[in-house]
């Protein structure tokens, strides 16, 4: 049986992408996994109580295109979301580019087969910003999630940093032994609340 989980992501996150990547490494070579990649956006995490939302003035977020555009390739073309999902983090962690930049996503979404008009009209209709808003406010609802990347999987969600990463080319046995560790650690060992050491010795 397949196993099954949720993980959230903003682009702007490090943490986020070093997860994901170990994700889509995972799943290229086969990973017996069934994953839902989750939206979530880190500026409205941090809008101060009585603040205007990011669902009201998405300008103030930076990463709320970006984390639109993903949504869009996720649902309406899913056999490039793993080479755009990749993309669009490089952009930023990478490439060091701004993710608000139109021009910049554009690019990521056609050097990866993905016609980025239809995209953007998705995004300018509003289409996708809701349904990002949806499934970030779900979440924030039903598992308390504040920030990225989050598992989820049943009842339980857990925060978690994984400190390297898994680019296109790594050998994915590591990668696979990772999140099924994540995994294991969050549905058959709900008791641990936190792990961290103290010194990240890099």
């Amino acid at each position: 049986m397949a196993t099954s989980f949720s993980v959230t992501w903003d682009y702007r996150c490090p943490f986020a992408r070093n997860a994901h990547e170990h994700i889509l490494t995972g799943l290229d070579a086969g990973a017996d996994w069934n994953v839902r990649f989750l939206p979530f956006s880190l500026g409205q995490a941090h809008v101060e109580e009585g603040g205007v939302s990011v669902w009201d003035d998405p300008s103030q977020d930076s990463g709320i295109l970006a984390l639109q555009a993903g949504v869009v390739v996720r649902d309406e073309y899913p056999e490039a979301f793993p080479a755009v999902h990749r993309a669009l983090f490089a952009v930023r962690h990478d490439a060091g580019l701004h993710l608000e930049d139109r021009t910049v996503v554009e690019k990521a979404l056609t050097e990866h087969g993905v016609p980025a008009a239809a995209v953007f009209e998705r995004i300018d209709s509003g289409a996708a910003l809701a349904k990002v808003r949806d499934e970030h406010e779900s979440y924030v609802a039903s598992h308390t999630v504040w920030g990225v990347p989050t598992f989820i999987a049943g009842d339980e969600a857990v925060f978690v940093r994984l400190m390297d990463r898994s680019p296109v080319g790594s050998e994915p046995a590591s990668s696979i032994r990772t999140i099924e560790r994540v995994v294991d650690l969050l549905t058959g060992w709900p008791e641990l609340n936190e792990f961290k050491h103290t010194v990240v010795r890099r």
